[in-house]
């Protein structure tokens, strides 16, 4: 393999408005391919926003999503990875032929759809169809997977993700504050964001704290580490609907440091060249290789019996 230019890009996103998300897409992705970027990846449902989809019937659900590859968004990512001579990552709501819908994360280059992954674990909406497989695929010769937001919480699926063959992860996320039982968590008042030019300093603490990145920092690098691979996470900044995200999108090397990191309030992208080297020498190969799964191969695939139900998004207080 050769060296890989890589960006991950963070934006605010308007709830519903594909023409609008896919124009920003376009103008980040053109930026970096002027600056010798080979990929740029976005955010969960970066093309038709997110959260908003909480409170949408099954009926409003199907007029956003979309048939893939035949969908309007994958032509038009299509021409714009031709345009610019860039691969693109980016996600949806995806619909098929029996209106079951899915959270859809895509790659596209100047072929067309390279990639498609659909979330293992959906809970934004109860009309949403769980996907069922992993996805691993070939981007310049790299093997790439690709794991949305909560599957990457379920550590399963990252290491069955790497043992399928991934170098790379794609971790698309819209995620952080937001309220939850761990210690710290909440929302972060929408005003410190309209407020952010007046004072920069609040909100920085709130996006950088446990509400934020401090939580972030508690288990997504160990992700890279454990599994000796890249990981290129990527989130929104700014409002999505109601509930305001702090960015970060970063990305992680196979020793589990930060080699890139968005870290402005603004629409914006990172930039990083991975090599193939550090693969072979960080510790998560090491420990992959010294594997013994005839210990715990029936326990880890065992069945579980759990009384906690999935608790939908718009259910939640």
């Amino acid at each position: 393999m050769d060296n890989l230019k890589i960006s991950t890009a963070q934006f605010e996103n308007k709830s519903g408005d594909k023409a609008y998300n896919l124009s920003v897409i376009e103008k980040l992705s053109a930026e970096a391919a002027t600056q010798g970027s080979q990929v740029i990846a976005f955010h969960e449902c970066s093309i038709t926003g997110y959260t908003f989809a909480r409170n949408l019937s099954k009926e409003q659900l199907l007029d956003i999503a979309e048939l893939l590859p035949e969908g309007k968004s994958i032509q038009r990512l299509q021409q714009i990875a031709n345009q610019y001579n860039i691969t693109i990552l980016a996600g949806l709501f995806e619909k098929d032929e029996n209106d079951h819908i899915f959270k859809a994360y895509v790659c596209v280059d100047k072929t067309g759809l390279k990639a498609r992954y659909r979330k293992l674990h959906p809970f934004i909406n109860p009309h949403l169809t769980p996907g069922n497989e992993y996805c691993v695929f070939n981007i310049h010769g790299w093997k790439c997977g690709i794991l949305i937001c909560y599957d990457n919480n379920i550590i399963e699926n990252v290491r069955a993700t790497r043992l399928l063959g991934a170098d790379i992860i794609f971790m698309p996320h819209v995620t952080m504050c937001t309220p939850s039982t761990r210690p710290g968590a909440g929302f972060v008042d929408p005003k410190l964001w309209q407020n952010r030019e007046s004072d920069p300093t609040s909100l920085r603490l709130e996006f950088n704290g446990m509400k934020g990145r401090d939580w972030l920092m508690k288990w997504l690098p160990a992700r890279a580490y454990d599994n000796g691979i890249y990981l290129v996470f990527s989130n929104p900044i700014g409002m999505d609907d109601d509930q305001l995200k702090n960015g970060c999108s970063m990305i992680i090397d196979p020793f589990g440091d930060i080699i890139a990191e968005c870290r402005s309030f603004n629409d914006s992208f990172e930039t990083v060249t991975i090599s193939p080297e550090k693969l072979d020498q960080a510790g998560g190969n090491r420990y992959i290789q010294a594997r013994r799964p005839e210990l715990y191969r029936e326990i880890i695939g065992r069945e579980h019996h759990s009384e906690q139900k999935v608790v939908w998004m718009k259910d939640n207080p």
